[in-house]
């Protein structure tokens, strides 16, 4: 496997794949492992099974595996790394195809996040593949559509309404002129589909609910057709021609509901890290805001650095007023999901810094009270860097930040990871629980907390 990082930094250090799988019980811990804590965190990222060409390769576009930490009875039960089996690990590996329906084109690899809906582990990505189930164990099982019910894609950051249990979805692909809202019930099927005509064909990785709408991000990176016909992994350019804009649709209204807000300058976003009703009719979402996108490297996201800012939509008005809140350099934004929709004081993210020349600098995570306007930095230490944090409410009673925050982090030094636990009320003190693995876990993409329950 090449892993030259002149020729791309997307194969080089800890984004480099790993060549096998792995199964370790009983995991060492350093300090007191919450007892409360009883499931899994589970995380997913890119893994290419094939040797690539790395003058080409996307980090976004390897075959994807899967993670898990088993936490039960103050224990450390197991660690897992399985792929995802796509035609291409089945194919390069000798192993059985995946049975399920297909759409559009590619080989079903879901590499970007992992979660629970239904009763059922999905590994699931944006623009084409289908969601992969899994066991609980990670096993593939197999390609779904949810019964027959999803008409084409599906997206990579549905979300969870907590009051009805249902899942909300935009969802894009590249041969569509529209952008499509998917709602899945609790039963896991599609209930609800709305297409929005859209005059790009705009890559969009995430969304926004409030109790009323969900935002629609029109933003400029664009499929590209030169690019696609020139064979590139991942055909999508920045598109400094298209003025960004973000639309508000009411939940159950119909394309012809949507209300656009345009936005002053160019930028992209990835992640909003949650948006909710205001007062006055405005809706009110945070948004870690890229300045642009795959304009200069189109091998990975270095066109930062990034900032977190909040925008007013106003929907009567058709604009957008914005409001730095933090200028650290940041991704993967998220908050107790429990007030997924409703107004939020706690954000934790990322240092995520995008190297001009290409790759990022992965390092802190941070928490920003959004009241105080003040962040709290939590150093995990020399050599050490850390992926996207996951809040676990302490019960379903708690205060928003009275909880664990948990993460995957690089150990540089001893070439493998650990999963670090910290008081969200003592973020910037010592971790109360390290679980060391006894592998690295590439820098990936998303992940969630499973309870038992």
């Amino acid at each position: 496997m090449t892993t030259d990082a002149v020729t791309n930094p997307y194969l080089a250090g800890n984004f480099a794949p790993i060549d096998h799988e792995t199964t370790a019980v009983d995991l060492p811990v350093a300090g007191t492992l919450p007892e409360a804590l009883d499931g899994r965190l589970l995380r997913i990222g890119p893994n290419p099974v094939a040797p690539v060409d790395p003058a080409t390769h996307h980090w976004f576009t390897g075959t994807g595996m899967v993670h898990g930490v088993r936490l039960r009875g103050g224990r450390a039960e197991w660690y897992r790394s399985r792929y995802v089996r796509s035609d291409t690990v089945t194919q390069t590996l000798g192993w059985p195809a995946v049975p399920g329906p297909r759409h559009g084109m590619g080989d079903g690899t879901a590499n970007t996040n992992v979660i629970e809906h239904a009763g059922r582990t999905l590994a699931i990505v944006e623009a084409g593949s289908l969601p992969v189930a899994l066991t609980d164990e990670l096993e593939t099982v197999e390609r779904t559509d949810f019964d027959g019910t999803l008409p084409g894609s599906f997206t990579a950051h549905p979300k969870r309404d907590p009051a009805t249990g249902e899942l909300h979805a935009v969802v894009y692909y590249w041969a569509w002129d529209t952008i499509q809202y998917v709602v899945v019930g609790t039963d896991g099927r599609v209930r609800r589909t709305v297409d929005v005509p859209v005059p790009g064909k705009p890559m969009v990785h995430d969304c926004a609910i409030t109790q009323s709408s969900v935002l629609l991000f029109d933003l400029p990176c664009h499929f590209d057709v030169d690019a696609a016909m020139g064979g590139t992994p991942f055909p999508y350019r920045w598109n400094e021609a298209f003025a960004p804009r973000v639309g508000v649709l009411p939940r159950e209204g119909q394309a012809t509901d949507v209300r656009w807000c345009e936005l002053d300058e160019p930028c992209y976003v990835f992640h909003p890290l949650n948006a909710y009703d205001a007062a006055d009719g405005t809706v009110v979402v945070d948004v870690v805001r890229w300045p642009t996108i795959f304009a200069q490297d189109v091998r990975g996201p270095s066109d930062g650095p990034t900032r977190l800012e909040r925008w007013v939509c106003d929907p009567a008005r058709g604009t957008v007023h914005t409001d730095v809140l933090s200028d650290i350099s940041q991704e993967f934004p998220r908050h107790d999901e429990r007030i997924l929709g409703r107004r939020h004081r706690f954000g934790y993210a990322t240092v995520f810094d995008p190297d001009p020349a290409g790759g990022v600098h992965i390092g802190s995570l941070l928490k920003h009270d959004l009241d105080a306007m003040t962040t709290e930095v939590h150093d995990v230490g020399p050599a050490r860097s850390a992926m996207e944090a996951v809040f676990v409410p302490r019960d379903a009673d708690a205060a928003e930040d009275d909880g664990w925050v948990l993460a995957y982090v690089h150990d540089a030094e001893r070439n493998a990871c650990d999963v670090v636990i910290l008081d969200a009320q003592d973020f910037t003190g010592d971790p109360v629980a390290t679980l060391h693995l006894p592998v690295r876990v590439p820098y990936g993409f998303h992940g969630n907390w499973v309870p038992s329950a």
